[in-house]
């Protein structure tokens, strides 16, 4: 069984969402601010993994949380750019945030999760326990 996903978000407002459109395609940046990041979950023989493409995101910016076996993998990153002139002064804030939860099977090792990141791809490798993993086949003798 593999682990099953749940998904929650922060969602812009109905205003942002409308002015989104080809009105200021410019003006709001709904891929980068609003986009969950895409999730692969993969079955190995001892193992699921769960990688998470989060480009632009460092190690620091996750947080993995385990709780009565629902792990939820979030981010929450804040950006301040201020641009100073003689005449003109301008701020941006941009601030993008979302959750994934996965409802993991018994049949897994909690204690001995472990997570990576590396070139934009946070990578969580989850052991199954060992009554859990494929048995290789075997002849049973007939008496």
């Amino acid at each position: 069984m593999l682990p099953t996903l749940r998904t929650r978000t922060s969602l812009p407002s109905l205003v942002e969402e409308f002015f989104n459109g080809d009105l200021f395609p410019k003006f709001f940046d709904w891929e980068s601010r609003y986009s969950i990041p895409a999730v692969n979950i993969v079955e190995g023989k001892d193992e699921y993994r769960i990688e998470v493409a989060a480009p632009g995101l460092t190690k620091e910016d996750f947080k993995i949380q385990l709780d009565n076996n629902v792990m939820t993998v979030s981010s929450e990153k804040e950006e301040k750019k201020e641009e100073k002139d003689e005449k003109v002064m301008r701020r941006e804030f941009s601030y993008c945030s979302f959750r994934r939860s996965f409802s993991l099977p018994e049949t897994v090792n909690t204690d001995k999760i472990k997570a990576t990141h590396k070139d934009g791809i946070l990578q969580i490798t989850i052991p199954k326990k060992e009554e859990a993993k494929e048995k290789p086949a075997r002849e049973i003798k007939i008496s």
